[in-house]
């Protein structure tokens, strides 16, 4: 056999815990807390204005601070499994930011939060759980609800009972 061949799973005692992790998003969220993580050494980019969709997860989080990124492996088809942005408004009140009827919906979201990382707005914590920085805090007290009224529709509120 060629060594150029790619190994199997079966030879590569690795390869199960890499599938596990790609079932969990762990390479982007990785990629997420990397990008947060650079912005907070050197300050973030301060210059590129935020989308309106970065904005309106800002104004989420803006009394609490916590966010998650995180899937939801178990759900039927691929738009509901795919990784979204979770905002907690208070101690028992989520909001999610997936859409399975409108995928876009999702994924410009998801590309709102990186803004939100690259700009040293959100930082990582650990696994999926992720927060506002100081700077982030402030920015969110300065966005009006108006500004994002129709975009906080989109979202899916989730009660602590739920």
């Amino acid at each position: 056999m060629s060594d150029e061949l790619l190994p199997s799973s079966a030879n590569d005692p690795k390869w199960a815990a890499t599938w596990s992790e790609l079932g969990q998003g762990a390479p982007t969220i990785a990629g997420l807390a990397q990008v947060a993580s650079r912005a907070i050494a050197i300050g973030g980019d301060k210059i590129a204005p935020l989308s309106p969709e970065a904005r309106c997860l800002l104004f989420a989080a803006r009394n609490r601070g916590v966010i998650d990124v995180k899937g939801a492996n178990r759900a039927f088809d691929a738009p509901g499994r795919m990784l979204a942005v979770y905002v907690e408004t208070d101690a028992d009140h989520t909001l999610i930011f997936r859409s399975r009827e409108n995928p876009a919906v999702t994924i410009r979201f998801l590309s709102g939060f990186r803004e939100l990382c690259a700009a040293g707005l959100a930082m990582h914590h650990i696994y999926t759980e992720f927060s506002l920085t100081r700077e982030g805090l402030d920015v969110a007290a300065t966005i009006e609800q108006s500004e994002v009224n129709s975009l906080l529709g989109l979202a899916i509120e989730q009660g602590a009972l739920e």
